[in-house]
């Protein structure tokens, strides 16, 4: 198959070989697999012409498969007719049943057939094709997802600038399959279990693919029914050919919108597995988002994330669409980059999505994954597993494992991706997941936590508010400068008189200062009565206590009308107590013996829940001695040294 290449080397860029040859891979599949019953179908089409508009259903009994064709040109058949090929080809093409038609619509293959034909390639491509032996009992439909996933990794290598955002490494995805089913392994080598999988970001379909090897070598009697949904036309047509190719219905990989308009929002899965893009702009989807997530029970009305970061809103979707506890419940497996296990305050929309899957604990565990494994970032990734089914084991407790050591370097790059994970990796990785209870504490790459240890308080300190008003030049240039103020010297006479003699007040009381605010006020007043001026706008008095107040430590504490004190803005600050702690014997310990005079201000006391992962696993290196870092510096400047001098010679 792949000697189509070299036919296709000149008339076209490497990038654009799978233009080619996944839609005649898959256009061939169809054509052997249809084979058999071919002329069942065409009398079946024959006897419902003028019987009935709407023959589908019956032409799909009558195929055996979810598609059909009523085309009398079969793929070898088009071959005899080499100088009207081309039109032949859109007429078998556009024979098929309207759920193929469209996947090899989405392709564009017809602007392709006119290539290919103008380039003189379409009788020998065409050619090439027809004389591979596709029928499902030579090559079976999991050999044949092999065929395609094959393929589409070596596209993806030879257009490596574009092949990650919709092409997830294989090993990465066998590496979330195993996180994925390793729970499940005694369950799914039952008598012919069947099971359903969903992906919401589903590319080319490639997890869903793989997902359904590691099910078929578990067991050869299971199935693995998969669904997904992707926005991009062409990776959606690769997906649902997959599918096609493989005999799974293809009409459960849908085209469109995840976040906007979920396309199987009446099912629910045992198995969910996505890779979204990593900080998803959802910014034009906001108005659909936001009305959903208002609704009591909507998909998102957990929280909504910054607009520029959409990946929690696919985690979301996912949890919506588990099954019930009672019905058997789900398993989640999503990679995330770093940003949703810290990013957003407390009761913000990130927080508060965490706060709500942690708390129905269904936050299983949390792998962190080397960096520079994906195409098309460098970034360090993080999958995580949600479920609402946990071992007992595992019930109110989170498990964390540190996989960033384990990868080997590549020998040769692929757009960013610099890493990979052998068998050995992938292994160790899923018994560090699997057995993280037994591990946590006998292993420093794992660590189990309970639930609320990711929980805390944002509570505020507050210090009491201590002033003293004095005037000084600074003080009457910021009179001066205010808007009340300036306000008054574009006013009538009665307002510039108050703005001189406001002015001229502050100058006469240069160099004074008062401990209260009362004192000061008074004796503002009467500068102010002592130059004809009886009073002072509200607006005015306010500008020039402001620009009068000066912080003083030593100064009497402020207080309300009921004699409380004042907190000072200047002075406050926020401290995030975990929820494992007391808040009170927090205060007590941390806080009080440094500033004895502080309080907390419970009315904004905030709960809020992040997953500091990094700070987990930290490990302190204390500095090199500085007699060794002099020594080593010596070091260096003697070799300098020696190559300036061999220069000079």
């Amino acid at each position: 198959m792949w000697q189509v290449a070299d036919l296709l080397r000149g008339d076209y860029k490497p990038a654009e070989y799978r233009g080619v040859i996944l839609p005649l891979l898959v256009l061939r599949r169809l054509d052997a697999v249809l084979e058999e019953t071919k002329p069942k179908v065409l009398a079946r089409a024959e006897q419902l012409k003028g019987v009935t508009d709407n023959p589908d259903v019956l032409l799909r009994d009558a195929a055996g498969v979810p598609f059909y064709n009523v085309s009398p040109l079969t793929f070898t058949k088009l071959l005899d007719s080499p100088n009207n090929l081309a039109q032949q080809l859109r007429a078998y093409i556009g024979a098929f049943s309207p759920g193929a038609a469209q996947v090899l619509e989405k392709y564009r293959f017809d602007e392709q057939i006119t290539r290919l034909d103008d380039a003189g390639l379409l009788y020998l491509v065409l050619g090439k094709f027809a004389d591979l032996e596709l029928r499902p009992e030579v090559v079976p439909n999991h050999a044949m997802g092999y065929i395609f996933e094959e393929l589409l990794r070596r596209f993806s290598e030879l257009s490596n600038e574009t092949a990650g955002e919709h092409f997830t490494p294989r090993e990465v995805i066998r590496l979330f399959v195993n996180l994925l089913f390793g729970e499940d392994s005694d369950v799914l080598t039952g008598t012919a279990p069947v099971r359903s999988i969903y992906d919401p970001a589903c590319g080319t379909g490639g997890m869903l693919n793989i997902a359904d090897q590691y099910l078929t070598r578990l067991n050869p009697k299971a199935r693995l029914e998969m669904f997904g949904q992707e926005l991009n036309p062409e990776t959606w047509a690769i997906a649902r050919s997959d599918l096609l190719i493989q005999g799974q219905d293809p009409e459960r990989i849908v085209l469109g919108n995840t976040l906007t308009a979920d396309g199987h929002a009446d099912k629910r899965f045992d198995y969910l597995l996505a890779n979204p893009p990593f900080g998803v702009d959802w910014n034009k989807s906001k108005d659909a988002i936001v009305a959903e997530s208002k609704q009591p029970g909507g998909r998102f009305s957990a929280g909504l994330p910054r607009v520029s970061d959409g990946s929690l809103l696919f985690l979301q979707q996912m949890i919506a669409r588990m099954k019930p506890a009672e019905e058997g419940g789900s398993r989640v497996a999503i990679v995330f980059s770093g940003s949703p296990l810290f990013a957003g305050a407390a009761e913000s929309g990130e927080s508060n999505i965490r706060r709500w899957i942690i708390e129905n604990d269904w936050l299983e565990g949390i792998v962190a994954l080397p960096d520079q494994l994906f195409y098309n970032t460098g970034i360090s990734t993080y999958v995580w597993i949600v479920t609402n089914r946990k071992r007992s084991e595992r019930e109110g407790k989170v498990a964390l494992v540190d996989a960033r050591g384990e990868w080997s370097k590549m020998r040769k790059s692929l757009g960013d991706k610099r890493k990979y994970l052998d068998d050995a990796h992938i292994e160790e990785i899923t018994r560090l997941y699997h057995d993280a209870p037994e591990l946590a504490e006998a292993d420093e790459r794992v660590k189990v936590f309970d639930d609320d240890v990711f929980g805390f308080r944002r509570i505020t300190v507050e210090r009491p508010l201590r002033r003293r008003w004095t005037v000084t030049e600074e003080t009457i240039e910021a009179v001066r400068s205010s808007k009340p103020v300036v306000a008054l010297t574009v006013a009538d006479d009665d307002a510039r008189r108050t703005h001189d003699a406001l002015l001229g007040a502050l100058t006469d009381l240069l160099g004074t200062s008062e401990q209260t605010e009362a004192a000061f006020n008074k004796r503002l007043l009467n500068a102010c009565t002592a130059r004809k001026q009886i009073g002072l706008p509200p607006t005015i008095k306010k500008a020039v206590l402001s620009a009068a107040a000066v912080a003083d430590p030593d100064a009497p504490i402020v207080t309300d009308k009921k004699g409380d004190p004042l907190p000072d803005p200047d002075l406050r600050d926020n401290v995030n107590v975990s929820l494992t702690e007391d808040v009170d014997e927090y205060v007590e310990r941390e806080v009080l013996p440094h500033v004895p005079d502080a309080w907390i201000d419970h009315t904004k006391t905030k709960i809020g829940y992040e997953i500091p992962f990094t700070r987990f696993f930290y490990k302190y290196v204390p500095p090199r001695p500085l007699a060794e870092i002099d020594a080593e510096l010596e070091r260096v400047e003697a070799e300098i040294q020696q190559v300036l001098a061999g220069l000079k010679r």
